[in-house]
């Protein structure tokens, strides 16, 4: 089976904001200001409707029975249409299972707008047993079908109330996280011309939700603990080769924080023990 994780990052579609909003006279940075006051008093906050974002970056982790790799899609100078024309592409050639953290209220609804602007067109995505009968009962669209696995969703038990956030749980099963960098930070570096850096954080993201997918595959019971150290094996050794620096400060603060973790429960041991001889009558 193939598994292939998923992330975007994207940044406010200032075009369609002047089309929808009428600001043609202004230039972007007075639009973008214009489009937050008006979104705030429409929704109370300044978070854009899902047909708004622009894709910058779309990062994959692909794990097949022979090989892992973690990387984004094209390079800095691709557009969005090529982007998503390489995600689809993916889709046709794997048919793989895929993984997001909250991909179905955020990641894939934003595919899918901007997937409709271009006209580019997925039919193995987009497929629901009209012409393969195996996606009848299991397919990328319906939010309980394992094709597609949004792991926020399910580890919220689809209660809205119950999620919580990528590096919350990151930093609950003692990976790194996000290591300083969030979302909200993206647009400012895409105006620095930084793209590289918005799919380094893009890739340290898709990561994270693959080693929590792992996690959660070994309390599903698809994994036993043997199987499961095979795979986090596997994922520290693709970093260690990487020649990307972001993948070894990962990887250095992931090890670091597993040192803790057992210099931590030795003391704990030590201590259990310590009393267990205290109770041992003579």
């Amino acid at each position: 089976m193939n598994i292939l994780v998923f992330d975007i990052e994207t940044i406010p579609d200032i075009e369609l904001g002047r089309k929808i909003y009428g600001l043609d006279s202004l230039d972007d940075a007075d639009t973008l200001q214009a489009m937050k006051k008006l979104n705030i008093q429409k929704s109370g906050n300044d978070f854009f409707p899902l047909f708004m974002h622009r894709i910058v970056a779309i990062s994959l982790v692909l794990k097949t029975n022979s090989n892992l790799n973690i990387w984004s899609l094209g390079n800095v100078d691709c557009n969005e249409q090529e982007l998503l024309q390489r995600f689809f592409d993916g889709i046709e050639r794997y048919t793989p299972t895929i993984i997001s953290w909250n991909g179905t209220n955020f990641d894939l609804p934003v595919i899918h707008y901007r997937a409709l602007k271009y006209g580019i067109s997925g039919s193995r995505y987009w497929e629901t047993g009209k012409h393969d009968p195996n996606f009848k009962w299991n397919n990328y669209l319906n939010r309980y079908h394992e094709r597609h696995t949004d792991i926020m969703d399910s580890l919220a038990g689809f209660s809205p109330r119950a999620i919580t956030s990528l590096e919350n749980t990151a930093l609950l099963i003692n990976l790194p996280g996000k290591m300083g960098i969030d979302g909200s930070k993206v647009y400012d570096m895409y105006n620095q011309g930084n793209i590289q850096d918005i799919r380094d954080y893009c890739e340290i993201d898709v990561l994270n939700t693959y080693l929590i997918f792992l996690k959660f595959e070994l309390i599903k019971n698809n994994l036993d603990n043997e199987q499961y150290n095979e795979k986090i094996n596997e994922a520290k050794e693709f970093l260690t080769n990487s020649e990307q620096n972001h993948f070894h400060k990962y990887l250095d603060t992931w090890n670091s924080n597993n040192n803790k973790d057992q210099r931590l429960s030795l003391k704990k041991s030590d201590k259990i023990l310590a009393q267990d001889l205290e109770r041992t009558p003579p």
